[in-house]
């Protein structure tokens, strides 16, 4: 089962990343947009490159839960260079796009 995601900007940002779509992704972040993986500060485009969108990648999420206004998800993460991972993701959202996003293996 799917949850529905209740953040309008939250829900394109997943919408994107499942569909393989770097251009709405891209599009749905500020532009000074930051990221950490595991509590680390990653480099944003290279870590999303590497880990979302590259051929080798091919990253989809599957929302699982749902809270904080649809702003904290717990989420089925698959991709094809790590197989599948529940993580944790937090977003901050800054008028109607991200500008920054936190995510790591969510607690069991």
């Amino acid at each position: 089962m799917t949850t529905s995601i209740s953040d309008p900007v939250v829900e394109k940002f997943v919408a994107a990343v499942n569909a393989g779509d770097k251009n709405a992704f891209t599009a749905v972040l500020t532009e000074d947009a930051t990221m950490s993986d595991d509590g680390s500060e990653r480099d944003l485009a290279a870590w999303t490159e590497k880990e979302i969108f590259s051929p080798q990648a091919n990253g989809r999420m599957k929302v699982v839960d749902a809270s904080d206004g649809g702003r904290t998800l717990v989420v089925d993460y698959t991709n094809d260079a790590w197989g599948t991972m529940r993580t944790r993701w937090v977003f901050t959202v800054t008028g109607d796009r991200i500008s920054r996003f936190e995510t790591g293996q969510a607690p069991a």
